[in-house]
């Protein structure tokens, strides 16, 4: 873990593990024994409890539920639309994440910079250009978007996953601007 004392991980207070509830600190040491280190988001967030448990009880049932969208394309929805928010802390680990999920070093730095020109599907990049237009002028999407997207054939629950992953992380973009959250140094070569 970074040295909290010069780079710290959020301009809130971030409790120590002993100080956490039960079932909080379990799922946090779980997550360690898991990736070998903590991510910062769940101590940034352990913060508030019940916000803690809300959030990550959203985030498992967006990205771990059966869908018509890959693992590694939840993640381009949240690298794409985390870059459109200069969202560095999400960027940098769900783009970890994406590396590792697509088995591919180059297509988070890729998204990330330019999903138009990455080198994913026309399919991913019609994918990208609705998350990307919902993160950053909701009131334009239109029924000409989802219609595009069905072309591509996503079916509408594809959209709401898309839709979904693109709001739940626009929340997750903000508290990581609030709270001044640092990405773990250990996300930059994951995947890599």
């Amino acid at each position: 873990m970074s040295d909290t004392s010069e780079h710290p991980i959020s301009s809130f207070p971030v409790p120590s593990l002993e100080e956490l509830p039960d079932d909080i600190r379990d799922l946090i040491v779980a997550v360690q024994d898991k990736s070998g280190f903590i991510p910062n988001v769940f101590l940034v967030l352990a913060h508030r409890p019940d916000e803690f448990r809300a959030f990550f009880a959203m985030h498992d049932a967006l990205m771990d539920r059966e869908s018509g969208l890959t693992k590694a394309e939840k993640e381009m929805v949240v690298v794409a639309t985390s870059a459109a928010n200069d969202c560095m802390y999400c960027v940098v680990a769900h783009g970890a994440i994406l590396r590792i999920r697509a088995r591919n070093p180059l297509i988070a730095d890729q998204v990330a910079i330019d999903w138009a020109k990455a080198d994913i599907t026309d399919r991913q990049r019609a994918m990208l250009r609705f998350a990307v237009k919902l993160a950053l002028d909701p009131a334009a999407v239109s029924p000409e978007d989802h219609a595009e997207l069905a072309e591509h054939g996503f079916s509408r629950e594809d959209v709401w996953d898309i839709g979904a992953i693109t709001s739940f992380f626009a929340l997750s973009n903000r508290m990581a601007h609030l709270t001044s959250m640092r990405p773990n140094p250990e996300f930059h070569t994951l995947g890599r």
